[in-house]
């Protein structure tokens, strides 16, 4: 089962949109997405939220979640957050193998 974590970083003065720039030009994000087990790893902006950043990280196991959490990129990440002072709300799921049947009339592909 693939586990999904939402992180909400919130900041002030554009923060958290100047940390995911970062992320990005730094090659980190790409770094991550090239990781053993890695699915996702998006940011979105909340549309009524301007200081927030939500990141969709999701991995195949817990396994693969391990690795990256012990990985030298975590102590990079842990430094920009530092540098830009944001705090974090993290949600985090694991999916199940298949839509509901009832769930599906309500999906369009």
């Amino acid at each position: 089962m693939a586990i999904t974590i939402h992180i909400y970083y919130n900041g002030i003065n554009g923060n958290a949109k100047k940390f995911a720039e970062e992320m990005v030009s730094g090659g980190i994000v790409s770094d991550i997405r090239k990781e053993s087990g890695n699915i996702q790893y998006e940011y979105f902006f909340p549309m009524e939220e301007p200081e927030t950043l939500l990141l969709i990280d999701r991995w195949e196991n817990q396994n693969a979640l391990d690795i990256h959490h012990a990985s030298p990129m975590m102590k990079q990440i842990a430094k920009l957050r530092e540098k830009y002072d944001l705090h974090m709300k993290v949600e985090r799921y694991v999916s199940e193998d298949r839509i509901p049947d009832a769930d599906k009339n309500f999906i369009k592909e």
